[in-house]
């Protein structure tokens, strides 16, 4: 990313990839998956715990991001494979469809407040795609205005996701589960291309191989 020049195509790439990496997409199937034998008002409490330890998470690591690269000698080519291979085995894990056994299916008792930090807040809600893009992104602004821009689209997009999680009965309403699936598979094969641009851009960012390679 380049923040020299702050235009509409930076602030769209910049968003979207945040839609991807802090959107709610991802962490709607977990989301009601986990939260199908609370009440209303606990759900509602799980969404705000959720997006907020999710904000929180994202805003420390824009802010510090640059500082831990430095201080661990990484660079964004590095974080880019490693956030390219955790995103994969979670992309593998959704394109597979709903297999794995819950807490609630064996019998044990399920924290609301525990589940909205782990597995709900992160890595779902704020997934390896975010926290890849942020930390490249706190590495890489130039001024005040950049480091503005990329804070001001990651409290957008938590504003978008605190909308559809404290929604969410009206939202599930207006889902069937058979469409849900589908697009959960659909959504984990095309999070898995993503894994694997991400892992390409590492490449060529640690010169591994080079840009007309990888295109």
């Amino acid at each position: 990313m380049d923040f020299t020049v702050i235009d509409v195509t930076l602030v769209t790439k910049l968003l979207l990839l945040l839609l991807v990496g802090m959107g709610p997409k991802i962490a709607l199937v977990p989301f009601l998956e986990k939260t199908q034998k609370f009440d209303a008002e606990t759900k509602v409490k799980i969404g705000r715990q959720m997006v907020l330890t999710a904000l929180v998470t994202a805003l420390i690591l824009f802010a510090t991001g640059a500082l831990l690269m430095r201080l661990l000698h990484i660079t964004g080519g590095a974080v880019a494979i490693a956030g390219a291979i955790i995103l994969a085995l979670l992309a593998i894990k959704m394109a597979s469809g709903p297999t794995e056994k819950h807490e609630e299916d064996l019998g044990l008792p399920v924290d609301p407040e525990k589940i909205a930090v782990f597995p709900l807040a992160v890595p779902y809600l704020l997934n390896p795609v975010g926290i890849t893009v942020i930390i490249i992104a706190s590495g890489e602004v130039v001024s005040v205005a950049s480091a503005a821009l990329v804070a001001g689209l990651i409290l957008l997009v938590a504003a978008f996701d605190y909308l559809v999680f404290t929604n969410i009965d009206a939202v599930a309403k207006r889902m069937k589960p058979a469409s849900l699936i589908v697009s959960e598979v659909v959504f984990g094969i095309l999070l898995t291309a993503v894994a694997v641009q991400l892992a390409v851009s590492g490449l060529v960012n640690l010169g591994i191989i080079t840009a007309n390679v990888a295109h």
